[in-house]
């Protein structure tokens, strides 16, 4: 198998370190505008896994040339973009054009469309494409969708019901956050992915189900308590793109849907009070130093001010309720020492990898649009993230 990875960043660069070692991977290129920094991470990988793993080649691309990089893509079996999410539309449709299976970290609900939305003219060129297929959504989704196929099956059927009647389920709820494992005042967080993907879970609306109906809602909106054995109480707010297609998909079967993001108390109201007062807006204002919006200059001091390389921490709660039972999926990932890769870029970039192999390798067979939740095996999928160290627990309890 020969693979592409688009973007040597902390995801792409983590995306290509476990492609490298997999079993059936041949060659990874790395690819990146800035080459210096894809060489700096092939190193490091050859570095890390010796003769072990397959070969790693930087190379530069512009993720914005569609043809540099359907050049690229042709002759490779499959391809996952980790640059931020608006050059994934483009990254894709070259990706149909190459005959090459794409995959993508997502995030954002339009590109998520645009992207699907091609197809049929991928599932005609034999290709598959999945957008969100980082942690979440990815992998949140898969386990989501695990759950409620889950329930399915434990359903009861009743004389005389249709048999395709759909059993009724309360609520999927997911909550996921990365954060500092010693988290430092007064922000209580540092950055683990694309700041770009950051500020827009804060400023696109997030689209959940209530009573059964899609609903688009306020990002920042409807904190509450989380709390988990071991940490501090922590807030849940809706933030946009978590729940990807899943509303649809399951709209009719659920009544609530939602992706919360878990933050620390204080981070919260830090980020509630920019949102309130306009600084994630990216309409320009016209200053005497010329013009900028208040979302650049927030990008430009988020940088500055929440970057960092202190261990992190990533905690991921996926519960499906129905009736008195309620069926969960939990992970608590931390930094990883002796690869010295982040828990986000773990979770975030392996699972992308794990997807885009599972259909380069024919596990998952479909071509056309993927979607996370309805077909992905999460088996498979499981067993292949525990093979990684990473450990994701089952339990199923009664309110």
């Amino acid at each position: 198998m020969k693979v592409l990875v688009i973007g040597a960043g902390m995801m792409g660069s983590a995306a290509a370190f476990d492609m490298a070692r997999s079993q059936g991977v041949e060659s990874v290129l790395l690819a990146d505008a800035d080459v210096a920094r894809a060489q700096d991470a092939a190193g490091f990988i050859s570095k890390f896994q010796g003769r072990k793993g397959a070969s790693v080649q930087p190379v530069a691309l512009d993720a914005a040339d569609e043809s540099a990089a359907a050049g690229l893509m042709r002759g490779r079996d499959a391809v996952l973009s980790a640059v931020p999410y608006f050059f994934n539309v483009g990254l894709a449709r070259a990706a149909i054009g190459a005959g090459c299976h794409f995959a993508d970290l997502g995030g954002n609900n339009t590109v998520v469309r645009k992207t699907l939305a091609m197809s049929p003219e991928a599932a005609k060129n034999g290709v598959a494409i999945a957008p969100d297929c980082g942690l979440s959504p990815g992998m949140a989704s898969i386990l989501a969708g695990d759950l409620v196929r889950r329930l399915r099956a434990d359903e009861k059927p009743v004389r005389g019901a249709a048999t395709n009647r759909k059993p009724p389920i309360d609520a999927l709820k997911l909550y996921v956050g990365g954060l500092p494992k010693k988290p430092k005042p007064p922000f209580e967080y540092q950055l683990v992915f694309s700041v770009e993907g950051l500020i827009n879970e804060f400023v696109e609306p997030a689209r959940v189900l209530k009573g059964g109906k899609l609903k688009v809602i306020e990002p920042l909106s409807e904190p509450e308590e989380f709390r988990l054995r071991g940490f501090r109480p922590m807030v849940a707010f809706q933030t946009s793109g978590g729940t990807s297609t899943m509303p649809e998909t399951f709209q009719g079967e659920v009544g609530e849907c939602f992706e919360k993001t878990l933050r620390y108390p204080d981070h919260y109201k830090l980020i509630r009070g920019l949102y309130d007062l306009g600084f994630f807006s990216s309409e320009k204002r016209r200053l005497k130093l010329g013009e900028v919006s208040p979302r650049e200059l927030t990008s430009h001091l988020f940088l500055e001010k929440l970057s960092g390389d202190e261990p992190d921490i990533t905690i991921m709660r996926i519960e499906a309720h129905a009736k008195r039972r309620v069926l969960s999926y939990t992970m608590v990932d931390e930094y990883d020492r002796k690869t010295g890769l982040t828990s986000m870029m773990r979770t975030t970039a392996w699972p992308a990898s794990i997807v885009l192999q599972m259909i380069a390798n024919g596990a998952i067979s479909k071509r056309g649009g993927i979607r996370q939740e309805v077909d992905v095996p999460a088996d498979l999928f499981l067993r292949e993230m525990s093979r990684r160290g990473i450990r994701i627990r089952f339990a199923q309890t009664s309110r």
